[in-house]
C-alpha cells in the first residue's frame, strides 16, 4: 500500500487532534481550553480541505467560531459573576 505526501499530512494533522482534544480535557483554565478547541477546529478545517470537502470545511469553520464566540461569552460572565 503506497501512500502519497496528502496521507502522511492527514496522518499528522490528525495526531494533533487526538493531542489537542486530550489537552481540552485535562486544562483547568477555560480560557485556554477555548483557545485549545479553536486549533482543534482550525486542524479539522484544514483535514477537510485536504479530504476535498470544501462545503464541511466552510461549515466547521462557521460553527467552530460561532461555538468559540459563545464559550468565550459564557467564560468572561461567569468570571465576573464569581469576583
Amino acid at each position: 500500500m503506497d501512500f502519497i505526501a496528502a496521507d502522511y499530512w492527514l496522518i499528522a494533522l490528525m495526531s494533533i487532534l487526538v493531542v489537542a482534544s486530550l489537552a481540552m480535557y485535562f486544562i483547568k483554565n477555560l480560557i485556554h481550553a477555548v483557545i485549545v478547541f479553536g486549533a482543534y477546529s482550525l486542524v479539522m478545517v484544514v483535514i477537510w480541505l485536504l479530504m476535498n470537502t470544501p462545503d464541511l470545511a466552510i461549515t466547521e469553520a462557521a460553527a467552530g467560531i460561532c461555538t468559540t464566540v459563545m464559550m468565550m461569552v459564557v467564560i468572561f460572565r461567569t468570571k465576573r459573576r464569581e469576583e
